[in-house]
């Protein structure tokens, strides 16, 4: 399947206005036919970002909430999601994407960096980050990902200065992009070109980040130690 039906982002807005167990169990033969069409799609997508990447894992989240520590007891998503792992301990990052009337978007890079990655991202950003800016910044880059997102730390994390020209990115706890679609672009027949070339456009970032998290600052590599 190369592209999403209006009939999925329809369910979904169903399911947002019914979310109860007794009305997804009527419509589950609906779901289960929706669901075979996305995630045809989502491995179409695989297929796509294979020949720029390796691709190691493609994961579709299930539809199903988990509420045990939620205040909100909704059972069901309304939405269709699915993350996809980059192969092999040299290459870091990994990609996102969502399917939500009015709230689509795909994202990348790291949400969660272990306190080890966190604290070596920091040092390389205080040693010097001039590449890491002028791969973001770059023009074709921007158009597409826009800022590098994420939280971060109200003041310098403990050891880094709080005066350091860099703080900016010392500070962050994370370091993502977002990209947001319209439902329109959703339905449309380029939805999979756009999402796979907004995949392929964030190569940059993740070969320097890679670079980063595989080396200690004086450049030796830490994968072949």
């Amino acid at each position: 399947m190369q592209h999403i039906t209006a009939e999925t982002l329809d369910f979904l807005k169903e399911l947002a206005k019914n979310n109860t167990k007794d009305w997804f169990t009527e419509h589950k033969p609906t779901f289960k036919a929706l669901e075979a069409d996305v995630k045809s799609f989502f491995e179409s997508l695989k297929e796509r970002m294979g020949k720029h990447d390796h691709i190691e894992r493609l994961k579709v989240f299930r539809i199903y909430r988990d509420v045990r520590f939620s205040k909100d007891k909704t059972p069901y998503k309304s939405q269709f999601s699915a993350s996809f792992s980059r192969a092999g301990a040299a290459l870091r990052g990994g990609y996102y994407i969502c399917i939500k009337p009015g709230e689509s978007f795909v994202a990348t890079g790291f949400w969660d960096p272990n306190k080890e990655d966190l604290f070596r991202i920091r040092k390389e950003f205080e040693l010097d980050a001039d590449e890491f800016r002028k791969v973001i910044s770059k023009k074709d880059f921007k158009a597409i990902w826009g800022e590098l997102q994420g939280d971060g730390v109200k003041t310098a994390p403990k050891g880094f200065d709080k005066e350091d020209p860099n703080i900016d990115l010392i500070k962050k706890k994370q370091f993502i992009f977002v990209r947001n679609f319209t439902d329109k672009e959703v339905l449309s027949e380029n939805f999979i070109d756009e999402v796979d070339k907004s995949f392929k456009t964030i190569r940059p970032y993740f070969d320097i980040m890679s670079n980063i998290l595989t080396t200690n600052l004086n450049g030796e590599s830490l994968i072949d130690q």
